[in-house]
């Protein structure tokens, strides 16, 4: 059984799944305790699919647990909360996508994702303490549309410059910061238990 000072990190990835130099992956290689959603062997667009799959490696867990998600990974995380009531420490939320806005060739028309169930994006207030670590020239997202989407979560936003996606296509591999905003929400969490 873990303790509060340890949580188990579930490491969320977007819809490209595992990536070998994705910061995610460094991360999961480097914290004790980490669980990463499995890729999709099909259904890799549902978003039900993909709330499953987060559902399952959540329910397999015993004691605290906090989220690390990134891009479309922060999608899945905001709907997984709309229907499920498993407690969480904490969910850093980095780099989310205006999925409700034309993205970039090479991802998903506007149309694909309502089809699959992605549109509209949760606008909720989320059920625990979270950070949404944008990107202030994001080829998925404006800073703005990030910056309301964190307000409506009742999340904290940190402003991490211009740091493109944060993936290896914008020179992210290792990204220290993140086991920062882990440890910052698992001590929440305790200091609040106290």
């Amino acid at each position: 059984m873990n303790n509060p000072e340890n949580p188990t990190v579930v490491i969320v990835p977007g819809l490209r799944d595992h990536v070998a130099d994705h910061w995610q992956t460094h991360l999961a290689g480097k914290l004790p305790n980490t669980r990463t959603v499995p890729p999709l062997e099909r259904d890799k667009l549902s978003r039900d699919a993909r709330v499953a799959a987060l559902d399952r490696v959540v329910a397999d867990i015993a004691g605290p647990i906090v989220i690390v998600a990134h891009s479309a990974g922060v999608m899945i995380t905001v709907h997984w909360a709309q229907r499920h009531t498993r407690a969480i420490q904490g969910a850093l939320l980095a780099t989310p996508p205006d999925f409700e806005s034309r993205l970039p060739d090479g991802y998903p028309a506007p149309d694909d994702l309502s089809r699959n169930g992605w549109l509209p994006t949760p606008r909720e207030l989320l059920p625990f303490p979270s950070i949404v670590a944008a990107s202030t020239n994001d080829p998925l997202a404006r800073l703005a549309q990030v910056a309301e989407m964190a307000r409506d979560w009742g999340s904290r936003l940190v402003d991490l410059g211009a740091v493109g996606h944060l993936n290896p296509a914008s020179g992210y591999g290792p990204w220290p910061r993140a086991e920062e905003f882990v440890r910052e929400l698992a001590r929440t969490h305790e200091d609040a238990a106290h």
